[in-house]
Formats: structure tokens, sequence, C-alpha cells
């Protein structure tokens, strides 16, 4: 294992866990099968809202374990934090009955193996709820329950290519851009908590019953790309790369400052490119045939790129920020994460603060979001080790201590797995 060698950042604060810090989902379990990114947003979100959430994991853990940096699992020591690891076999038996035992206590659980694994150990929605009527069971895949695609594979990559987003990302004379991050997962995580916690809500009305919520990667990502169906149907023309423009409003773009570093600057109201005509000293644009309205600026954007860059360029990026915010203009620095953890909006609302880490001493993760003003999140412990509440857990079934250790013989139940080498992130 490649040692840690941790950048320190001391403008974050040092926040301590709030063991005993409840949240509107108090007293909600959450049995969590899922792997990667998707499941482990949305069961993180449930549970920084108080949410018990059991991880139920396979012999070699989730895989968010296995994604190092410098040697660091960084991606589960955030994504887990506020859940208890459950490390049951489920090609056992044995470790299936253990987990059937479990689900009357559950108000959701969450899986992402491809369609049909679920009903070939056993554990079919009919059997599920059979044991629970008011279970919520989110069955994420990339595509879907059925389709013609359900059985194949559906990582993000593939998502993000054929949904659309990679076609309208980037420029239209290079090639298509995929996103740098888990984007379709990450948003679907996001829609996974909307519809369980919808599905929860009818669960627990009287006369309530649980259901099952397919929850595909494709479905929405598709919904966020906006209105592109009906324009195409409109136009009969498919929208091209327009880098860091707005095919919506102009001007609209990242401008490069005289220090070589960027800005994000938008005009999309009449009013704000108004503003920005007059910070730039160019009020006669105002007035001008081809940047009058909005319809004209963007019919006219590479000329009005043109003045808004030649402007921009005569400034350092502080000095044109502060120039901009003067006159009351939707500008902004781009960041990079450097530059995050030491920015002054970042620190004051602890956006992202430091938490006490086994590994190296103290671990920068985002804060509870979005912020509640009477029930709000909390981040009550950290993710956990392999197996740590097997005992704690499978005890509430009566399992005594003798039993669990035949358990774990029978490797039916593991714990405390040595860690393995993982990949780079």
């Amino acid at each position: 294992m490649t040692e840690a060698r941790p950048v320190s950042s001391p403008a974050l604060r040092l926040r301590d866990y709030e063991p005993g810090a409840g949240g509107p989902l108090d007293g909600v379990r959450v049995l969590d099968l899922s792997r990667l990114f998707a499941g482990n947003v949305l069961t993180q979100m449930l549970g920084d809202f108080g949410a018990e959430v059991i991880k139920v994991e396979p012999p070699n853990g989730d895989t968010l374990r296995g994604w190092k940096t410098r040697g660091v699992s960084t991606h589960w020591k955030i994504y887990a934090r506020n859940k208890k690891s459950l490390c049951l076999d489920l090609r056992s038996t044995k470790a299936r009955e253990l987990l059937l035992d479990l689900v009357p206590s559950a108000g959701i659980l969450v899986e992402s193996f491809r369609p049909g694994v679920l009903e070939a150990m056993g554990l079919a929605p009919e059997v599920l709820l059979k044991r629970n009527p008011r279970l919520v069971i989110v069955r994420i895949s990339g595509w879907g329950q059925d389709g013609p695609y359900y059985q194949r594979p559906g990582f993000g990559t593939v998502i993000e290519g054929m949904s659309g987003f990679a076609s309208i990302n980037g420029f239209e004379d290079r090639e298509p851009i995929l996103p740098p991050m888990y984007l379709a997962d990450g948003v679907a995580g996001v829609y996974g908590v909307s519809a369980a916690l919808l599905a929860l809500r009818e669960a627990e009305r009287p006369g309530g019953r649980g259901q099952v919520i397919d929850l595909p990667l494709y479905d929405p990502l598709f919904a966020l790309l906006g209105p592109q169906a009906a324009n195409f149907r409109l136009t009969g023309e498919t929208r091209k790369a327009t880098g860091s423009r707005s095919s919506n409003s102009a001007p609209r773009n990242a401008y490069r400052c005289r220090d070589g570093k960027y800005v994000s600057l938008s005009g999309s109201t009449q009013s704000m490119a108004e503003r920005i005509f007059n910070a730039i000293g160019r009020p006669d644009l105002i007035l001008d045939p081809r940047f009058r309205t909005n319809a004209d600026r963007l019919n006219n954007v590479a000329a009005l790129d043109e003045v808004i860059a030649g402007f921009i360029a005569g400034f350092d990026q502080t000095d044109l920020v502060a120039l901009m915010e003067k006159a009351e203009v939707t500008v902004g620095p781009i960041y990079d994460i450097g530059q995050i953890m030491v920015d002054p909006h970042v620190v004051e609302r602890e956006i992202l603060a430091d938490y006490p880490d086994a590994d190296i001493g103290s671990l920068p993760m985002h804060h509870v979001v979005p912020r509640m003003s009477e029930t709000p999140g909390s981040i009550r412990y950290p993710a956990p080790r392999l197996g740590e509440h097997n005992r704690a857990l499978l005890g509430e079934l009566g399992i005594g201590d003798a039993d669990y250790e035949r358990l774990v013989d029978a490797r039916v139940a593991i714990e405390d797995r040595a860690p393995d080498t993982g990949a780079e992130a």
C-alpha cells in the first residue's frame, strides 16, 4: 500500500462526529445491497438525515472500498458515512435466510444487481414484500427492469453516451466529451432519494403498501437534458455541442483573464446583459441591433464573445471579479479543488469540513445537503470497517456469540477482512 501523504488545508474546520444526533428519518431502517456509486449516494443521503443504513456487503466488501488514492479508500469513507456494515455471503442459503429475517424491520431496501439476479437468489420483490408488505424496494440498474436493453451492463459511462449528454458536451469540432465524474450514477442516486421517500410516505399511510421502484441510470439523466426531443420535432435539428456557451441565452461563457486564470460569466436575463455592457464600458451595445435582445445576442454570439473576451483579457482574475461584482454582474472565478478548500464562503458555511479519520488523521468531506431548519441532518459516525456491525445486527435475530462464531467459521458472515490493494482512483 502506498503511504498516505495528506495535504493539509488549515482553512477547513475540524468537526466532531455527532453520534447522538437524529434527523427526520430517525427510526427508518434501510437495507442497502447496492454496489458502486448510485446506491451509495442514495443511502448516504438517507443516512445523513437519520436513517439507520445497513450496508449488506459481499465477502470482498463494497466496490467503493477498492477505489483508493494513495492507499486510502476516500470514496468509501465519504459515501459510507452514517452506515453500518453487515458482511454476508449471499451465495449461502443461510446468509439469504438471515437477510430475509431482517426484512420485516426495514422500511427501504436498495439493490443494484443486474435484473434477474435478485430473483435467482430467491429474493424476488414478491418474496420480500411477503415478509414485509410495507417495504419500499429500490431497484437500480443501467436500463431498467424491462425493455430490449435490460440485460446489458449499465455502467454510467455508456449511459452518459447513449442518453445524449456526451453529444452536447464539449465543442462542435471535437470528439464528444464524457463527464469526468459519475454523473449518471449521481443523478440517479438523488432521484432515488426522492422516489424512496415518496414511496415510504405511501407505505406509512393508513392502509398503505410497499412497492417496487424501477430506477435505471438512463431515465433520470435523460430527463435532465431538457426539451431536446420537443425541439427536434419542431425544428428537425439536433442540438450541437457549444462548449461553455449556452443554447438558450447570451452572453454565457468561460473567459480567460490576463494572468491565465478563467472566470465564468452569465447574462441570462435582459437586465443582466445590460449590466455587463455597462460594466465593460460599452453601453452602446444595449441598443446595438446585433445584441439588443437575447435572440439577437444568440444569433451574433461569436461577435459578442469577442467583445467581452477582449475586455476580460485585460484584467487579472481577482481584479476582474471585483470589478464585475461591484457592477452586480453574475461572474465568478473558475476554481480547482485547492481554491475551493480555502474559499471563505466554503469555509464559513462549512460546505467542506475535516472529520477525524483513523488512517490520515482528518478527512475533508462535504457536509449534509440540503440544510433544513427544523430537522437538520448530521454526520453521526464514520464509514464502517467490513462487517463491523455483524455481531450486533445478527444478535437482533437471536444469534448469540457461539452461533455467530460458527457463522464466521462457515464464511456465512465475514468481518475484519485484511485490506486489499484496490485500484488507484
